[in-house]
């Protein structure tokens, strides 16, 4: 199973107009959450950029002040990892630089695990998307506005429906929705 997850805006973005995130930084409530949720996955498909903003939980020790910190930091450091990019020639930490297309080296990762695999980074699962590889969307809706920036989701030729598997409100007000993707 593949999953797209991550955090957005109300307006349906991942990073605004200048590239910035910070809107999406989660309270203890929501990291847990967070660590949950990673500690089930078998693999991570990332494009270059999700990559090096989540490099810092393998390489920065100041990362692991908190108990929950270190916890999250000890999963994500032995999660196996797959980059795509046409700029890096190296990776550090559990990661491997893609040599294949997002269907093969998702084929590949698949099976080696019997875990869930997630997809980070919005052009790489854009392509996924559209190639009809995604299973699930599992976002994170920030109650924020943030009047563009980087999308969500791409525009596609065609709508896809979604059968709504679980939410949750956490105190901070994200509402965290789950969805599978139905196919035909």
């Amino acid at each position: 199973m593949l999953i797209y997850s991550i955090s957005v805006s109300v307006d349906g973005f991942i990073a605004d107009r200048d590239g910035r995130f910070d809107w999406t930084a989660p309270d203890d409530e929501l990291f847990a959450f967070h660590l949950s949720r990673v500690r089930e996955l078998g693999a991570h498909l990332c494009g270059r950029r999700l990559y090096e903003t989540m490099l810092v939980w393998e390489t920065d020790p100041s990362l692991r002040r908190t108990a929950l910190q270190a916890a999250f930091a000890e999963v994500w450091s032995a999660l196996p990892k797959v980059v795509f990019s046409h700029t890096l020639r190296t990776v550090q930490g559990n990661a491997r630089l893609a040599t294949a297309s997002v269907g093969e080296e998702l084929g590949a990762v698949l099976a080696a695990t019997d875990r869930p695999v997630e997809i980070g980074g919005a052009g790489l699962a854009a392509g996924a998307l559209r190639l009809g590889l995604i299973d699930e969307l599992r976002i994170f809706r920030c109650p924020v506005i943030v009047g563009g920036g980087t999308a969500f989701l791409p525009p596609l030729t065609q709508s896809i429906a979604l059968e709504l598997l679980e939410s949750r409100t956490f105190a901070s007000g994200v509402i965290y929705e789950r969805h599978r993707l139905s196919r035909g």
